[in-house]
């Protein structure tokens, strides 16, 4: 069918979707490598001798690689479509963390997994610009949102099958299999997905001249930069939960090892179910607006994190519809993201606009996790950590609140 469809230029209703199934298997395989770093954090640190701040750099190393990388991705994209990049991407995340695991010295270690998020920052801006140019704009947001849930799907299955794996066999066999089943997986959305005819009968002859005139467009269009440096507070936020909660409830409240694993596994698990949720909120009760849903995933996000930071001893079963609100929230909203910051331009632009969002957006996810970490060695406690959360939260608000005026003045829907 994809080869039918690459020579006849014929699409039928059904193939935006089929083409979805192999962004979202690209995304997920990606995911579930690159954000492994989260829950096997723990075991990467005791195997290391690591500080909690050390640890808030593991996945602030990912975060580095995807910043650098995010803006160029976008601009290929933007030039060759998401086909061939798909498998590249694959590869250079798969062999940064496949070699990783072979290694003993901390900044090593580092630098492994910033060469791995370069492979993992490039898969946004390429999964990005297949829905953007595969769906209308009333289905991206469910789309968008679809795809998404790879990046939390993965981070849940990281924690439901690698982490329990590791404590049993070590996290370093463990994390060169699914390495090799990530490259794996890039093979197969390569032989499968199909760049849209439209896109693949007009290529583009941009050079590096129209490349930075393009990216300092983008840096002056404000919309977007609202967007993306809200985007740091929440991406910041998403991190540190990821990063934490296992440490938070096994070190904090005294939850057992395995238990704690599940706390996150919830998280992710309904930071998928927001993906989708606020997607589809979004194009079905509110016609495609998006900073609208942004306004309410930051007020819930503070109400989580200000519950988590007066809670000093909790058991589990406590834990789990607040953990659930927080992932809801604070892991939901990327799709959300990712659709109003490719929104705001032309599609042609989709691929760049979303880089330099994700390149803004990802110094949260650097800074944030070690500041927090810090916190928690200076204080010998975690709320402090999770009022920090809190209080970005205001600042992001007001953001956002800034974008919304703006929109309403220049008559954006969005």
């Amino acid at each position: 069918m994809s080869n039918l469809l690459a020579k006849n230029n014929v699409v039928s209703l059904a193939d935006p979707w089929r083409m979805l199934l192999f962004l979202l298997l690209a995304q997920l395989m990606v995911a579930f490598v690159g954000r492994s770093i989260g829950p096997l954090g723990v075991l990467i640190g005791e195997d290391l001798s690591l500080s909690k701040s050390q640890i808030g750099m593991l996945p602030a190393a990912l975060f580095l690689g995807q910043a650098i990388v995010s803006v160029p991705a976008g601009f290929l994209t933007d030039l060759v479509g998401s086909r061939k990049l798909l498998v590249l991407a694959s590869i250079c995340m798969g062999l940064g963390f496949l070699f990783m695991t072979f290694l003993h010295q901390f900044w090593l270690v580092l630098l492994l997994i910033i060469i791995g998020g370069l492979g993992y920052g490039s898969m946004h801006p390429i999964t990005n610009r297949g829905i953007i140019y595969w769906f209308p704009l009333k289905q991206r947001g469910t789309a968008m949102g679809i795809k998404q849930t790879g990046i939390t799907a993965g981070s849940a299955l990281a924690s439901l099958i690698l982490l329990p794996l590791s404590v049993a066999f070590g996290w370093r066999f463990v994390l060169l299999s699914a390495c090799i089943l990530l490259l794996a997986g890039g093979f197969i959305s390569y032989h499968f997905y199909r760049d849209p005819p439209e896109l693949t009968q007009s290529k583009s002859s941009t050079g590096i001249v129209q490349f930075y005139k393009s990216m300092f467009k983008m840096f002056k269009n404000k919309a977007l930069m609202l967007v993306s440096f809200s985007a740091f507070g929440l991406n910041g936020t998403q991190m540190c939960l990821n990063t934490y909660i296992v440490l938070f409830a096994y070190e904090q409240l005294k939850i057992s090892i395995f238990l704690s694993g599940i706390l996150l596994v919830v998280s992710e698990v309904c930071g998928s179910l927001g993906r989708v949720a606020w997607g589809m909120i979004s194009d079905r009760l509110f016609n495609g607006k998006r900073v609208v849903i942004l306004m309410i995933i930051t007020i819930i996000t503070a109400l989580a994190s200000g519950t988590a930071a007066l809670i000093t001893s909790a058991p589990f079963w406590v834990m789990v519809p607040i953990v659930a609100l927080f992932g809801f929230a604070a892991s939901g909203f990327n799709g959300i993201w990712m659709n109003l910051a490719s929104e705001l331009v032309p599609r042609e632009q989709a691929g760049i606009s979303s880089g330099i969002s994700i390149t803004l957006g990802s110094a949260g996810a650097i800074i944030i996790p070690p500041l927090f970490g810090l916190i928690v060695d200076q204080t010998g406690n975690f709320s402090s950590g999770w009022f920090l959360i809190t209080g970005m939260m205001f600042v992001v608000f007001g953001l956002l609140t800034s974008l919304s005026i703006l929109n309403k003045k220049r008559n954006y829907v969005i």
